[in-house]
């Protein structure tokens, strides 16, 4: 049930005072299918899900669908710290025809491995779609060990992780005790050239919104064998995608796509505009890596 190889993009959900921008989300998965990404995430932190009410995110997930038409798969962000009210997300995404799910771990509750394991395996066995576990510490407070992804990488509807701990100790392991079992992705922009190094199959991207074929372009090298250049092209992005996490995601990335002209509109509260100062250090680094408006 492997969802995709490659550079998958974790789409923005560009707003405007009536709701969504229903034109540029037709453009923004236009731009990125034609610049060599492999699958659409949407509805994934960086598309602020959590200002999204439920039916909002069904419009959003049911309108990749029909724009992307089976180009790639759409992957529907359907994570809560409810476990009821994940079920009832991935159901519905399976019902408007999403190809997979990204379902990050429960935030706020500060569940046990063993809670970690019961929720997963629950929303499992609820839906018929493969699943990609997503382990972001810094946001939800709360840390998947290698032992417990072990432990659920045996369902046959868990078939990948997206890793965004930063630690690559941690990735390493995951990667020896699963065996193959997972797919692997980086969920961390800089750290994707040392993900595939570990065995992974690719990234969930941010920066790829901007420069999807530069990111394709990184994982490809690497999976066709060229190594170096594949290295290359991390090293050159790192400088951008340091200044895209200069504050909380997706305010710098919205901010350097509206700069660009794409139409990646407002943010919602509790987000907030860039600070005038770190705007300054983004056209620099959008400049340096040779984008303007």
């Amino acid at each position: 049930m492997s969802l995709f190889t490659g550079s998958g993009t974790a789409l923005i959900t560009p707003f405007d005072e009536k709701g969504v921008y229903w034109e540029a989300f037709a453009e923004q998965i236009e731009f990125q299918i034609k610049n060599g990404t492999k699958a659409l995430i949407v509805c994934g932190t960086t598309g602020e899900p959590s200002t999204m009410t439920d039916e909002e995110k069904s419009e959003a997930i049911a309108f990749a669908v029909r724009q992307a038409a089976g180009r790639v798969p759409v992957i529907a962000g359907a994570g809560s710290n409810d476990t009821a009210h994940v079920v009832a997300l991935c159901l519905q995404a399976e019902q408007l025809g999403a190809d997979g799910l990204l379902i990050v771990t429960p935030y706020y509750n500060k569940t046990t491995q063993r809670g970690l394991v019961a929720h997963y395996t629950h929303v499992a066995d609820s839906t018929r779609l493969p699943i990609i576990i997503y382990n972001v510490p810094s946001r939800t407070g709360l840390n998947m060990k290698p032992e417990t992804l072990a432990a659920l990488s045996r369902h046959p509807r868990i078939t990948a992780m997206k890793e965004a701990s930063g630690d690559m100790v941690q990735i390493m392991e995951m990667a020896r005790l699963c065996a193959g079992r997972i797919d692997l992705y980086s969920g961390a922009d800089e750290m994707t050239f040392a993900v595939m190094a570990a065995g992974g199959k690719g990234v969930i991207s941010v920066v790829s919104n901007i420069v999807p074929a530069e990111m394709a372009a990184l994982v490809e090298s690497w999976l066709s064998g060229d190594i170096a250049a594949s290295r290359a092209m991390q090293f050159r992005m790192n400088p951008l995608i340091d200044t895209l996490f200069s504050e909380t995601n997706p305010i710098p990335v919205k901010t350097a796509m509206n700069i660009l002209g794409m139409k990646a509109g407002l943010l919602r509260l509790p987000l907030v505009e860039m600070a005038p100062e770190n705007i300054v250090k983004l056209r620099k680094s959008l400049k340096d890596f040779g984008l303007s408006a």
